[in-house]
């Protein structure tokens, strides 16, 4: 059998290959001796058509990974993506809550065709989604993991997924609509069993599987080989922990997410020493829930590399794409909040590395807006598969190649629906440019705050009033206002949306 016990902190590549067993040579590519006869058969079919690999995770920021410069983690087998492929600098959600986010993945549209605004609505599994047109060109399709999107999935010869958020410790996960309860660690398990679908193939097709982590989502539960990680160290304060939202709208100070007041028990899992200052006790807060945050990311971490390894040693590496991203980006502390749905820049940033030795140079680095609608345009088209008309989203396997079209996108749009509604962030839209991002919230609301991103990345000063940026404000209102008008938003469609959905959502 194939090795199926996680890597342990610590352990080497040499170690894991060992533990594996014998390794032979098939006709030029390496492969394991055993259990292995689906994965490392290599026909026309795959070498003409790649494989593709999309991992994901819940709520894992851009800045709780090495290669985006963490200053408070390492890891190590993500790099290893991006230093074997691209790192993508700017790529964002559309709408920064886990259910629109994975709708917007998968159709490649807005919350406002797509339909999934919030967390509450029912995905409408009827729609085309990249997996399913994937599935009628000759791939075979699996979906393992989380879903969240409440209707069964579509469009998959093989879906195992959790139900709704999914438990840390012994899940009970959904196969083909039969559940079941395994013992274990929910990371571990969802690698193991895309390594097993991998490893049992019997398909000649080229393959796209999509392995899909609940981690690092709240509450933020380590598995035991990590809980201890950063037991003796302190790690360090974001340079906006203490950020006091002078500048900012009345939005920023009737949120429900900060370290201070907004982390509860089972978010913290002890109790906090007595005769703590208020300052002290939020700086004690803030160790528990990142350390516990970062630890669900290292398991993450070793579990990618593992299945790095095997996709290696299974002489898959030189057709298959694999893709790192999260559903959208979360604060770590920033501001003194923890969650996302805001459209500053620790939400609204996904991460987002590919590696296919194929096409893509080591080591590039890409730092053209991309956006989540992206993304399945970008599969169909690295396929070799019509991308449908109404997909609003634009292909970058060019920029994969490291050619950015001419006219490619100078400004991304945004809209968060959910308000009144779990952590009270109010409804807001905004635009984003290179240097600039402008934002309008509104309903019980009409604000209007304006960043200058080169000058103040970390976003405490909302220029929005003062005169000198006037000019700025009127063109970057009407660039808002054309891109809402041919994405097909506009606020009597948000007010149809809100009728039919009222607030309130899931966490």
């Amino acid at each position: 059998m194939c090795v199926r016990s996680r890597i342990m902190q610590g352990r080497t590549r040499r170690e894991f290959l060992k533990n594996i067993g014998q390794v032979v040579t098939v006709g030029g590519a390496s492969s394991l001796l055993s259990g292995c006869a689906g994965v490392c058969r290599t026909t026309s079919s795959q070498r003409n058509r790649p494989n593709i690999v999309f991992i994901m995770t819940d709520d894992h920021a851009a800045h709780a990974m090495s290669c985006y410069g963490s200053r408070i983690n390492k890891t190590p087998n993500l790099d290893r993506i991006a230093k074997e492929g691209m790192l993508f600098r700017n790529c964002f959600c559309t709408n920064a809550i886990c259910a629109p986010s994975r709708a917007t993945i998968l159709t490649g549209k807005y919350s406002h065709v797509n339909g999934v605004i919030d967390n509450k609505v029912n995905f409408d599994a009827s729609q085309p989604t990249f997996p399913g047109l994937l599935q009628a060109a000759g791939y075979e399709t699996a979906l393992i993991g989380k879903w969240h999107l409440k209707s069964d999935p579509t469009g998959f010869d093989y879906w195992n997924i959790l139900p709704g958020q999914g438990e840390y410790f012994n899940p009970e996960m959904i196969e083909m609509g039969r559940r079941t309860k395994y013992t274990g660690y929910v990371t571990d398990i969802i690698t193991d069993k895309c390594m097993d679908w991998l490893r049992n193939r019997t398909s000649d097709k080229p393959f796209c599987l999509l392995y899909h982590h609940k981690a690092p989502h709240r509450n933020w539960q380590p598995d035991a080989p990590h809980a201890i990680m950063f037991e003796n160290a302190d790690i360090p304060l974001p340079p906006t922990f203490d950020d006091d939202w002078t500048t900012r709208c009345d939005a920023a100070r009737q949120q429900q997410m900060t370290i201070q007041n907004h982390l509860v028990d089972s978010d913290l899992k002890r109790q906090p020493p007595t005769g703590l200052t208020c300052k002290s006790l939020k700086n004690w807060k803030y160790q528990q829930y990142i350390k516990d945050y970062l630890r669900c990311v290292a398991s993450v971490d070793d579990n990618v590399g593992r299945f790095l390894d095997f996709l290696d040693m299974s002489g898959l590496i030189e057709n298959t794409i694999v893709v790192y991203t999260s559903d959208q980006g979360f604060f770590l502390g920033d501001h003194g909040w923890f969650d996302k749905r805001f459209m500053y820049e620790e939400s609204l940033r996904m991460p987002l590395l590919v590696r296919f030795p194929k096409q893509i140079k080591t080591g590039s680095i890409n730092e053209d807006i991309v956006v989540n609608i992206d993304f399945a345009p970008t599969f169909l088209d690295l396929a070799g598969v019509p991308i449908p008309a109404d997909m609003q989203g634009r292909t970058f396997k060019s920029l994969l190649r490291g050619k950015t079209p001419a006219d490619w996108r100078k400004s991304m749009y945004y809209h968060y629906y959910e308000y009144p509604g779990w952590h009270m962030v109010k409804r807001h839209y905004g635009i984003r440019t290179q240097r600039y991002k402008l934002i309008h919230f509104y309903h019980d609301i009409d604000a209007w705050e304006l960043y200058d991103l080169l000058k103040d990345p970390r976003e405490l000063n909302n220029l929005y009033d003062d005169p000198a940026y006037a000019g700025l404000v009127k063109k970057l209102k009407a660039e808002l206002t054309l891109l809402r008008k041919q994405l097909g938003d506009s606020d009597d469609l948000t007010a149809r949306f809100l009728r039919e959905h009222p607030a309130g959502d899931m966490p």
